[in-house]
């Protein structure tokens, strides 16, 4: 697998459905399943302000029930878990910052792939939103907040969340008063407004060719088309959703003290960083990989763990999306060494932003990572979330058979500058939660 490119052994066949769907297929022969991604503009940055949470609530209600369709009858959360048990397949919904996803995993013998691939349309296109079940799971999710906000890492997390992206969308918050907002009639107007087969990125990975993909995904998509047609006039176009702001950028430096009984404090620092379509990507990853995401041998853990023992662990990472997700500094310490501990840090960051990685760093980090792709595409669940990436992001469909090369061609005076435009060591927030006693 390291000798040849990915793309050589698993080309990236894309096309548009006449629904406006498009699908990403990689024909992957060797085991018989297959594993899908339907994907929708429909994330969490698309939830109202005062019902953050929303999207997630859609998403948890999928498994929940479906309707009676044709001579299809109801079936309930218990009546769907069976089914699925039967089958011996796998049926899911999620949404993280930027997007709403259905995952299914099914054998690809004919009559079990059929059944499965109606069972998913019927959860994607017809839940029943069961009023109790709604009120039953809203009640163990604001309990679990409840909870959660008992904890120092929680209350970093989201101070730091805050200060960072202000006003954006990526910022909000999901509390027991905004799920206390989200009714039924609320998710079934998202579902509504959002979930198209129309904006449909379907990735697929597994033991179907272009044909049988195209059935697969034309069957899956059917119900939801279905309505579609029927709340829209005919012939009208697909449902665009209005472009978001980007995240601002930080203006100065701020530091965030937040008091609370813990053996530990919490120490986060960070800014806005980068969207995952930026051209300097590869160039910011392998900079983050040497200055805190290498684990051991990255200069943060040499510096803050080894040399001065502040810290067990201190990483720092970029959460890259649609808009400038986070770069973020982490670590917990003692609470009287916490100011020597975020001082190292920033000292760290600042030196590596404004001098980059030494040569024997940088191929070190080029070394581990070229040396571990196979690892990202060894099974069809990982090689599928590599094509959804490329689905979702637009990258070309020859960014895997490239990557190694691309990632190897980087130079030190590169990443250098790539960190330098992504990083402003003078303007980040600092937020550190805790470390008096209990």
């Amino acid at each position: 697998m390291a000798a040849q490119p990915a793309w050589a052994l698993l080309p990236i066949q894309h096309w548009t459905q006449p629904s406006g769907a498009q699908v990403w297929l990689v024909d992957s022969p060797g085991i018989p399943m297959v594993d899908v991604q339907v994907a929708f503009d429909a994330g969490n940055r698309r939830d109202p302000a005062d019902q953050s949470g929303l999207a997630a609530a859609v998403a948890l209600m999928a498994s929940k029930g479906v309707r009676a369709s044709g001579d299809a009858p109801a079936q309930d959360e218990n009546a769907l878990g069976e089914a699925w048990a039967d089958l011996g397949a796998n049926f899911g919904a999620g949404a993280d910052d930027d997007g709403f996803s259905y995952l299914l995993r099914s054998l690809t013998e004919p009559d079990l792939l059929a059944k499965a691939t109606r069972l998913a349309a019927r959860q994607i296109a017809e839940p029943s939103w069961p009023q109790d079940i709604w009120q039953r799971d809203r009640a163990r999710w604001s309990a679990a907040l409840k909870e959660a906000d008992t904890r120092p890492a929680t209350v970093a997390a989201k101070a730091f969340s805050a200060a960072v992206y202000g006003g954006h969308p990526y910022g909000q918050q999901t509390s027991e008063a905004t799920l206390a907002r989200i009714d039924v009639s609320a998710m079934q107007a998202f579902h509504r407004k959002l979930i198209n087969a129309c904006g449909a990125r379907v990735s697929i990975v597994g033991a179907l060719d272009r044909a049988q993909a195209d059935a697969l995904v034309t069957q899956l998509l059917a119900p939801l088309q279905a309505h579609d047609a029927a709340a829209r006039p005919a012939g009208s176009a697909c449902p665009q959703q209005p472009a978001l702001p980007e995240v601002a950028a930080l203006s100065a430096a701020r530091t965030i003290d937040i008091p609370f009984a813990s053996a530990q404090a919490h120490v986060l620092i960070g800014q806005p960083g980068i969207t995952r379509r930026n051209p300097d990507f590869l160039a910011v990853m392998v900079g983050n990989h040497i200055l805190g995401g290498g684990g051991f041998t990255s200069r943060l853990m040499a510096q803050v763990r080894e040399k001065r023992g502040l810290s067990y662990s201190v990483y720092s990472g970029f959460a890259p999306g649609l808009h400038a997700g986070a770069f973020q500094i982490g670590l917990q310490t003692r609470g009287d060494q916490a100011p020597e501990a975020v001082k190292v840090s920033q000292q760290v960051l600042a030196e590596f932003v404004a001098k980059g990685p030494t040569d024997a760093e940088l191929r070190a980090a080029k070394d581990n990572l070229i040396g571990g792709f196979a690892l990202r595409i060894d099974s069809n669940r990982k090689l599928l979330s590599n094509v959804a990436n490329i689905a979702w992001n637009d990258l070309p469909l020859d960014y895997l058979e490239h990557w190694t090369k691309r990632v190897e061609a980087l130079t030190a005076n590169e990443v250098r500058a790539a960190m330098a435009r992504m990083l402003q060591p003078d303007r980040m927030v600092t937020v550190v939660v805790g470390g008096s006693k209990p």
